[in-house]
């Protein structure tokens, strides 16, 4: 017998109602952060680095990274950050798919 893969345990987790609605409810959040960091590596550009572009401190990049962070980041913060990095922000809505 094979040993069950995170796929494997991320599906079966997804068929429980609530679980996924959780998964859904983060998921623009994940997805922003993953975002930033591939943005600043792309950048060639430490966290370090975008700090001090920022004139910040390193901790306030990485919480902002940081896909456990409790704290939402502001939009103008986000803009700040992609334009250091080179790029602008697009906010997109996208309809809700009722099932």
């Amino acid at each position: 017998m094979s040993r069950p893969t995170f796929s494997d345990f991320k599906q079966e987790a997804l068929g429980e109602l609530e679980v996924r609605e959780e998964y859904l409810a983060l998921s623009a959040t994940y997805d922003l952060r993953k975002k930033l960091i591939a943005l600043r590596q792309k950048a060639g550009l430490t966290q370090q680095q975008l700090a001090t572009v920022l004139h910040t401190q390193k901790s306030n990049i990485s919480r902002l990274e940081n896909v456990n962070s409790a704290i939402s980041p502001k939009l103008s913060t986000i803009e700040q950050y992609a334009h250091a990095v080179g790029h602008e922000v697009k906010i997109e809505f996208i309809p809700k798919n009722h099932t």
